[in-house]
């Protein structure tokens, strides 16, 4: 071997060895602020950039902040846009590709709320705010000529108004809320009076907007036919109270002020209940979207693709056969076929089928999780793809392999991560299911580990191959963190997900049990330092769990309830309530099955740790209170931590590292001090 190769393989060498030994330290919690989160590809008309947005942690405002990001398709471009503390999302290029379109709450005026739209020309310049839309922008899309927008605008606050328009800094006396809807709570919007959402069309010269629909009905998810005429959008206009049910249909009008919407479809179930909107054909006489299930199983359903003729007939299935979730539908360019989203067993995936049917045809790109697709003109994909050790990052799609393309999370290069491996258990009554398993980074063979189940929220979702920080600090710090897919879970088909509805508490117990059974049984749990927890849902389990098993020494809950008879109300699930239980002044009974864990209360020994959102409408703040209390009245070691003015989900940086914070503390308390 000639000296200069030999030289430069052992300086290679050299290299990678202080690469490792960069990459050798733990994850702290310090970190978190370092995570970026990408999210929103959008592919340019030319197909040369993809726009996308980035949200960082702004430590010293203590809040979240999201920026406008491209990137050129060969990646060795890389362009911040924006870097407004004001932050900016849902970027989308005009169909020329002149402008780059955004929205943001900056600069607003004082009687204004929400966020406008901003058009950023691309040939250089400041971006300039385009809408003065009082209640805010929610949603919007550019007609295929590039004149108009179609804009989701919300009714104004007039308490918001009011506070606007008075003089000097008194506020005034806000006047008493009047409730006279049946679905009268929603978290974060808080207690829903008579304000809603209406289609807008803006001209982008003129920057006049016209109201194109109005009166008692919401409006959401725009999208233009290709010759601009259409527009075709989601609302719940079906029965003689729409908020008694969970009814939308996707419906079509004219483009112009005063026509008529015309309903496309009439399933009682939810058509289009999403985030993705019904799209045009590229001939203009279909339009696809996602159907869900029968009204009965709305909690528990998984969309479908479906495709209806713009000028009336009925919808066809296109993935009746496939028996897993769907969304965000594409055509490709020719029409021929559609390209969308698959939520598989722990994964998601690009898929496509014939617009005419047929079977549907997979994009394998490995165990990770795609989040989001762009489609451009030429058909080329960007995506969100994350791993277990890589958060979602803008990719290339080509020839079923992914080309990295954004790269916001180099710092954890020089992290030691633990190791991600999958798992099937087999539960009591001989239920496979499927979970994942995180082995500390420092993973001795043979040793057994003090074990944290962490249970997800939904129940409709999934612990699946994406990097999730909280499952990395968990196993940074010594322990083994197990992640089960429990009946309840999506993807694993209709059957698997709706087996528990009606029956909270049972089935679920059953394989979360069954899956700390298994990992004990590998010799890889240590059966007396078993701890567990989840935050939603995946709070109402820990309830549940502990109430029917004395094995765990230490649990969280978070957002979490127990006497579900006391949420009939309170919270915003009243059509599920109704639906799948029924009143409780009729099915009394079920209602004080599935509140087991509160009124058995007596049977817990587990110290648990219960926080919760102080505004939080989705699972009030009042199930945390109520265990709380159950188990200080019962002399069981417990404590309560309350997040001030946070909802459903935490939005303050420095909250959500003190939760984590606490996790550690209050296992490292009863798993690792002996402190029980």
């Amino acid at each position: 071997m000639r000296p200069v190769l030999l030289i430069a393989l052992l300086a290679s060498a050299f290299a990678t060895a202080s690469g490792a030994e960069t990459a050798s330290r733990p994850l702290r919690l310090d970190d978190l602020d370092r995570l970026k989160v990408v999210r929103d590809p959008q592919v340019s008309p030319d197909g040369a950039w993809v726009a996308y947005t980035v949200t960082s942690v702004d430590v010293v405002a203590d809040k979240d902040d999201t920026d406008v990001w491209m990137v050129s398709w060969d990646g060795t471009r890389r362009v911040r846009l924006t870097s407004s503390p004001d932050g900016e999302t849902r970027p989308r290029f005009s169909p020329d590709g002149r402008y780059l379109s955004f929205l943001s709450s900056r600069g607003g005026k004082p009687d204004q709320e929400g966020a406008q739209v901003f058009l950023l020309e691309r040939a250089g310049g400041e971006a300039q705010r385009v809408t003065e839309v009082e209640g805010g922008v929610s949603d919007y899309a550019w007609s295929p000529d590039g004149r108009k927008l179609v804009l989701v605008g919300e009714d104004p606050d007039p308490e918001a108004k009011r506070a606007a328009e008075a003089k000097g800094d008194k506020k005034p006396k806000p006047k008493p809320i009047v409730i006279d809807r049946y679905r009268f709570k929603q978290d974060i919007a808080g207690y829903v009076g008579s304000r809603r959402s209406h289609l807008y069309l803006l001209d982008v010269e003129t920057r006049k907007a016209e109201a194109l629909t109005s009166g008692g009905f919401d409006e959401r998810l725009p999208s233009f036919s290709p010759d601009g005429k259409w527009i075709a959008f989601v609302s719940k206009r079906a029965g003689a109270d729409p908020d008694r049910s969970n009814n939308s249909d996707v419906f079509v009008m004219e483009s112009r002020p005063g026509a008529p919407a015309r309903a496309l479809t009439t399933y009682p179930g939810d058509d289009n209940d999403a985030s993705s909107p019904p799209v045009f054909s590229p001939d203009g006489q279909s339009v696809a979207y996602l159907q869900g299930p029968e009204p009965r199983d709305y909690a528990y359903g998984q969309d479908q693709l479906m495709v209806v003729p713009v000028a009336g007939g009925g919808p066809r299935a296109l993935t009746a056969s496939l028996d897993r979730p769907v969304a965000s539908p594409h055509w490709t360019k020719d029409g021929s076929a559609l390209t969308f989203l698959v939520v598989d067993d722990r994964a998601q995936y690009v898929a496509r089928v014939a617009a005419a049917g047929g079977s549907v045809e997979r994009f394998p790109t490995g165990k990770r999780v795609i989040s989001a697709f762009a489609q451009g003109k030429d058909g080329r994909l960007a995506v969100l793809a994350a791993t277990d050790a890589e958060p979602p990052e803008v990719h290339a799609l080509e020839n079923g392999a992914l080309r990295r393309l954004s790269r916001h999370n180099e710092w954890l290069d020089e992290v030691r991560l633990g190791t991600t491996e999958e798992f099937t258990s087999k539960s009591k009554d001989g239920t496979v299911v499927s979970g994942l398993l995180v082995k500390p980074p420092d993973f001795v063979p043979g040793r057994r580990y003090p074990t944290l189940l962490r249970i997800h929220g939904g129940p409709s979702g999934q612990d699946d191959h994406a990097f999730s920080f909280e499952r990395e600090i968990l196993a940074a710090a010594g322990y083994l963190v197990v992640a089960a897919n429990y009946r309840g879970s999506n993807g694993r088909g209709q059957a698997f997900q709706r087996a528990i509805a009606a029956d909270w508490g049972n089935k679920e117990v059953v394989d979360l049990l069954g899956a700390v059974d298994h990992v004990v049984a590998q010799g890889l749990a240590d059966p007396d330092r078993l701890g567990l927890g989840g935050w939603s849902y995946g709070g109402i389990l820990t309830n549940y769990a502990i109430a029917r098993d004395h094995r765990f020494k230490a649990a969280t809950s978070g957002a979490g309830s127990s006497n579900q008879l006391t949420m009939y109300g309170v919270d915003h699930y009243i059509v599920q309530y109704e639906t799948e239980l029924g009143p409780p002044w009729k099915n009394r009974d079920l209602w004080l099955k599935v509140s087991y864990p509160f009124f058995e209360a007596d049977q817990i020994t587990t110290p648990t740790l219960f926080l919760g959102g102080e505004k939080d409408f989705n699972v009030p703040l009042v199930g945390s209170e109520q265990m709380y209390q159950a188990l200080r009245s019962l002399g069981v070691d417990t404590e309560l931590v309350i997040y001030p003015g946070q909802f459903h989900g935490l939005t303050v940086p420095s909250y959500r590292k003190d939760r984590l914070e606490r996790y550690l503390a209050w296992y490292d308390k009863y798993l690792k001090s002996g402190g029980r």
